[in-house]
Parts: structure tokens; C-alpha cells; sequence
């Protein structure tokens, strides 16, 4: 039986947004198909973008009633999300509140028990695997149960590289297209019709490609834990990283970053000058 982990995951920015309309205005402002998280008790992430298409937050969408519907993001950001989320609501009968801080969010990698009363529960593949989202009043004790393991620092981060997510702040910056971080499968509705950003990320998948793609690397594990270009085997600059494993991973050291469109023999080249081979996973 495989170990089921739990990653505490703070107090993230977590909107409410509630009333007839939500659902309806929300799927014109997410990248995501909205009614999917109302018909089942499962969160999903989702893209802002803006006209254009480009990134401006990841979120992870969860609905606690038919009419209500939260949408949590980076920690801190609440007041520039918020922001971005009210500005086309005009004529839509929907109500918003900020709940940052009044929850806490845990994830568990596998199934677990039943969460004690007043924690909302969700099913989630947060991190390349079905698991669970515990929100936690602020105020309330939790035990945990005994057979769930914590991970955090160093052997979280290896996780995270090893399986592929992407970090906000590492890989995720504001300004990137959404399919440059191979986030079509868990992020973009296809089907679902109109939002902000739509005939971009559209035209995109019609074309079939992108300029740069996030890349799931190995490298030899002497390579040093420093960020640095990715290069051909003429020297010439084919991309970048962006998350280096603490840790090695039977016998290579996994990276994440970003290579350009074309490029299928990549060299990491260090701050000292070395070269070490990259294979793309």
C-alpha cells in the first residue's frame, strides 16, 4: 500500500463569489469549465488571462453550494486578483467576499478519511496524482489521521519537479501563455465557449505549437544546484531553467524549464562555465 502524504499549503488568497450569476460569470472569466467543480465535489485549476491570453493568475476553483463558488490564489495576491475578477462585473447579480486567512488548505496525495465537521473536502490532482483538499477553518484544531505522513521542504520540492508541476514564481509568471507551460490538460476548456483570452488559446491549439515548452529534465548528479541557460550542442542559447531538484532520483538530478520549439538535444550550462548533457523526459 502506497504512503499517503500531506502538504500543508497555508493560507492562499480565496475569493467568494456567490449568486445566481456566478457560475454563468465566472466561465467567462476562467480558462476552466466552471460547472465542472458544481456538478461533482472535486477543485480544478484554472488560468486568468487577459485579452491577449497571457497568464495573469493560476487559481484553484472549488464550489461549496450550487451558487457559490471560491477561487484561491497565489498567497497575497487577493487584493490584485480581486480586482482583475470584479472588473467586467457590471450587470450580474453576484456577490463577492475576501476569505484569506479564514482557511487553511491542506492536500493529501491519496485517499484518506472522512474530514471532521467544518472542513470542506474536494478531490484534487494537485500534484500528478488523485488526492484531497481539506479547507480548514482558521480557528479550528485538526487531527490528522496517524497513517498520513508530512511532507515539506526539500523532499515536497523534489516531488513537485519529479511529477512536473509548476511552480508560480518559477515556472508561472505573469505574462506567459498558458500552453507554454503544458497546462491544456489540467487548465483550458476547449469546449465550454467564450472568456477573456479565449481566441488566443484557441488559435494557439488550431496551430499546434508554441515558441517554448515547459520541459521535465535529468541531468548527471554532480550537476550544481544553481539556475542557469539551456544550450545546444553549438553553445547557442535554447532555453531556460526554472526548478532544480534537491535531491537525485535514481541516480539523476530532475529539473523543469523552459526549451524552444525544435530543440531536442539540450545542454545545461553552468555559472563556471561547465557543460553537463540534459535529457529530455
Amino acid at each position: 500500500m502506497s504512503t499517503v502524504y500531506r502538504i500543508d499549503l497555508g493560507s492562499p488568497a480565496l475569493l467568494e463569489f456567490c449568486g445566481p450569476d456566478a457560475v454563468r460569470f465566472l466561465n467567462g472569466q476562467l480558462t476552466q469549465d466552471v460547472r465542472r467543480v458544481v456538478a461533482g465535489k472535486i477543485s480544478l485549476s484554472s488560468c486568468v488571462t487577459d485579452a491577449k491570453g497571457k497568464l495573469q493568475f493560476r487559481v484553484i476553483l472549488t464550489a461549496v453550494a450550487d451558487d457559490t463558488l471560491w477561487i484561491a490564489g497565489p498567497s497575497g495576491s487577493e487584493e490584485a486578483l480581486a480586482a482583475r475578477l470584479t472588473r467586467y462585473l457590471i450587470a450580474d447579480d453576484v456577490e463577492t467576499a475576501d476569505l484569506t486567512g479564514r482557511y487553511t488548505l491542506c492536500h493529501f496525495t491519496g485517499p484518506v478519511a472522512e474530514p471532521p465537521l467544518g472542513v470542506i473536502a474536494r478531490e484534487s490532482n494537485r500534484f500528478g496524482s488523485p488526492g484531497n483538499d481539506w479547507w480548514i477553518p482558521a480557528d479550528q484544531m485538526i487531527r490528522f489521521p496517524d497513517d498520513v505522513v508530512l511532507m515539506e521542504g526539500d523532499a515536497l520540492e523534489t516531488l513537485r519537479i519529479d511529477r512536473g508541476i509548476p511552480a508560480w514564481g518559477s515556472e508561472l509568471v505573469e505574462g506567459l501563455l498558458p500552453p507554454e507551460a503544458a497546462l491544456e490538460e489540467t487548465d483550458i476548456s476547449y469546449q465550454k465557449g467564450c472568456y477573456i483570452g479565449q481566441e488566443v488559446i484557441s488559435r494557439i491549439k488550431s496551430a499546434g505549437k508554441v515558441n517554448k515548452r515547459l520541459a521535465r529534465l535529468a541531468f548527471p548528479t554532480e550537476a550544481p544546484l544553481v539556475l542557469g541557460p539551456l544550450v545546444n550542442v553549438e553553445g547557442a542559447a535554447v532555453g531556460e531553467l526554472t526548478s532544480i531538484s534537491p535531491q537525485s532520483v535514481g541516480g539523476h538530478r530532475h529539473a523543469l524549464g523552459y526549451v524552444k520549439r525544435g530543440h531536442t538535444e539540450v545542454f545545461f550550462k553552468a555559472a563556471a562555465g561547465a557543460i553537463y548533457p540534459a535529457t529530455l523526459l
